[in-house]
């Protein structure tokens, strides 16, 4: 529900399954292996909801953003699959410029600087994107067209993608889990045990061995590693007067995405295909197979599509090829 409010930017019902979320993470003891990368999503999601709040803070740590916090568990989701490499390089980037501009458009410039020591290895990959944001954080203009060009709404809109292939990943599973539960839960279990195999899990085990398993494992979760949710606390900078709708913009800003977003479809249906986005389609259909729209549009660079419009262009291509 989480993931489905923030794709659909419900404001108020992603804020209160954000609460649920918070709820029955904070009463893990222990991750299940199996909802490690759901936990992380989940705490990924509520701190790039809350991006540009730096009133509010989710770390010990006082210097830490809420979108440095949402970096943190990034990373544990990019050690989690290895299936969606460019996806991952691409909001790892957008994250961190956007910790930058965050910083930027609040004027907090040293801060800025600060951030960027952080974020950055002295690695001769890291070193270009170092060297730009440096420049543009000395310029101590917020809009010049690298951060435009990275902004937060691009952002917004490849977490989106990675949703969907998340939801439809994990759609599968979850309905048959549920399924499970419900006739376990009318006594049904021994009846159906005595007529079929015991069904197993997506890891070949049965139910009960999982059971057993996750029993055993003693691992406890960390601020980082494990996924405990601190309640974001209001926190006040050197020099800055206190202010009462942080909140209250984030809110507002995700609004404005979304209106952002209702607007870039309405300009997506009167935009022509480019012989490039055809080459870009045909490439992802040869690579991901006829279908994967989703996975076609994370990895390809078109131009403010969607997967359904992929899908429609295919089906044009397709006629066209057949006449």
């Amino acid at each position: 529900c989480l993931c489905r409010h923030f794709a659909e930017q419900s404001g108020a019902e992603f804020w209160r399954w954000r609460d649920v979320a918070q709820a029955l993470i904070s009463g893990l003891s222990q991750i299940p292996p199996h909802q490690k990368k759901t936990v992380y999503l989940c705490q990924l999601l509520i701190r790039i909801a809350q991006g540009k709040s730096l009133g509010l803070q989710f770390e010990n740590d006082q210097r830490i953003s809420p979108l440095e916090s949402a970096l943190s568990f990034w990373t544990l989701l990019e050690r989690e699959e290895i299936k969606l490499e460019k996806l991952h390089e691409e909001i790892r980037r957008l994250i961190q410029i956007q910790i930058v501009a965050v910083h930027m458009e609040n004027r907090y410039f040293k801060e800025a600087a600060e951030v960027l020591e952080r974020l950055f290895t002295d690695s001769e990959s890291d070193k270009p994107l170092r060297v730009k944001l440096a420049t543009v954080i000395k310029t101590k203009d917020p809009y010049v067209p690298l951060l435009q060009s990275f902004s937060y709404s691009l952002l917004i809109s490849k977490i989106k993608s990675y949703i969907e292939l998340f939801m439809k990943e994990n759609e599968t599973n979850f309905l048959i889990q549920e399924a499970t539960k419900h006739v376990v839960s009318k006594g049904l279990g021994a009846t159906a045990s005595l007529n079929r195999p015991v069904e197993v899990n997506e890891n070949g085990k049965s139910h009960l061995e999982t059971k057993q398993r996750l029993g055993k494992e003693k691992q406890y979760i960390t601020s980082q590693s494990s996924g405990v949710i601190k309640k974001p606390i209001a926190r006040r900078r050197s020099g800055q007067k206190p202010k009462e709708s942080r909140v209250l913009q984030s809110l507002n800003s995700m609004q404005n995405v979304g209106q952002n977003e209702v607007s870039l479809a309405y300009s997506r249906k009167r935009q022509k295909w480019t012989p490039k986005e055809d080459l870009e389609l045909k490439s992802g259909v040869r690579e991901f197979g006829v279908g994967n729209w989703a996975k076609i549009l994370a990895h390809g660079n078109f131009n403010n599509r969607t997967s359904v419009m992929l899908k429609d262009r295919w089906r044009t291509l397709s006629k066209i090829k057949q006449s």
